[in-house]
């Protein structure tokens, strides 16, 4: 089986990620909205892990209006073929990025796909880029709760998988190629500022604050 990659997913990405993430929209809209209160005139903002531009499109309107500045930053150059936002779009590996001073970066399913050993550096270093006053956003799946929790919020999520439509081979199938690629995060990888801030499941948001 071989393992999961966004590669040549580009065509079919939007309509892949809400059948099997059935609240993608609401969760990238609330990462939007929180990221507008953070956005100042002509101010700076990255969207790590871009994909094809949902949050930049979301926050096109304030963009505007605030006379700002986006550049979106993912390392799939086959995604960065169906990329629609506005700003400027770099295909480069986030983990080696030189960030100038900036006051709003928003990562939306991103640190699960960097590799453990490099988080918690590139999240000191990130913050270290952050303006006073503004904000990182965070957005991710995070290791799950014990017990028999565990098991309710695994069902929760396969339950709207499949009502979505994704079938169950599906579903398993993508799990497993998955296995070693996407690892959920850990809240201690992120620095002990950040608050949580919602929550589907085992996927959460956190803002961390200049």
């Amino acid at each position: 089986m071989k393992d999961w990659t966004f590669n040549g997913l580009e065509r079919e990405f939007d309509s892949h990620v809400r059948q099997h993430l059935p609240w993608y929209d609401v969760a990238a809209d609330a990462v939007a909205l929180i990221a507008r209160h953070y956005i100042p005139q002509r101010g700076l903002i990255y969207d790590i892990g871009c994909s094809t531009g949902n949050v930049g499109r979301s926050l096109g309107d304030i963009i505007e209006a605030r006379e700002a500045r986006l550049i979106g930053i993912d390392n799939c150059a086959d995604m960065a073929k169906a990329y629609q936002a506005p700003g400027e779009l770099v295909i480069a590996d986030a983990g080696s990025f030189e960030f100038e001073r900036f006051d709003v970066a928003v990562m939306f399913l991103t640190l699960m796909f960097m590799p453990v050993a490099e988080r918690s550096d590139f999240m000191r270093r990130l913050r270290s880029r952050l303006k006073p006053g503004g904000a990182i956003v965070i957005f991710d799946r995070c290791v799950a709760a014990t017990g028999y929790e565990a098991t309710v919020m695994m069902r929760m999520i396969w339950n709207g998988k499949l009502q979505a439509g994704v079938s169950f081979a599906e579903v398993a199938e993508k799990e497993m190629r998955l296995a070693g690629i996407q690892r959920p995060i850990e809240p201690h990888e992120l620095g002990g500022e950040a608050l949580e801030i919602f929550r589907f499941a085992d996927f959460a948001g956190w803002i961390i604050r200049g």
